[in-house]
């Protein structure tokens, strides 16, 4: 696999995003994931969006990082805010998620991040147990679902 970052308004991305929400959508029911993102929020050094692309140059798995700070929605001065982690159904089972994640968070320290956060659902039982395997711990809510019961908050030091 090729990993390569990447604008999160470039067509990849974009049509990438699509495949996620369109996922959501199918756990959830509530047309996808709601939470505010601007291209800009993945330009380094404030974050990083990352693709592997296979062999044929089929974009296949995605996920980036975001600067955090203090804020109302309850993050911590430090924070890197893990988001649209995804890989296509027929790729799954591959390690790509994990490679994007080593990758995210090897970025995200090296940008002076302390810690690495994210937010998932109980509907997601995949997503849980890598986070889970990979060293994230449940902690406080916050973000947009923060007052979701669905909503699952993991962390983990960089």
């Amino acid at each position: 696999m090729d990993i390569r970052r990447v604008a999160y308004d470039h067509p990849d991305a974009v049509k990438l995003d699509g495949e996620v929400q369109a996922e959501y959508d199918r756990r959830y029911g509530d047309g996808g994931d709601a939470t505010p993102l601007d291209p800009a929020d993945f330009l380094p050094p404030n974050g990083l969006y990352l693709i592997a692309y296979d062999e044929q140059g089929v974009p296949v798995a995605s996920g980036g990082w975001r600067r955090q700070d203090a804020n109302a929605q309850g993050n911590l001065d430090g924070d890197a805010e893990l988001k649209r982690m995804f890989v296509l159904e027929q790729m799954r089972g591959r390690g790509l998620a994990r490679r994007i994640l080593a990758a995210l968070e090897e970025d995200a320290r090296a940008a002076g991040r302390v810690r690495m956060v994210l937010e998932t659902g109980t509907a997601q039982p995949e997503a849980i147990a890598l986070y889970t395997s990979s060293g994230y711990e449940p902690c406080e809510k916050f973000g947009y679902y923060r007052f979701h019961e669905e909503s699952r908050c993991f962390a983990k030091k960089l």
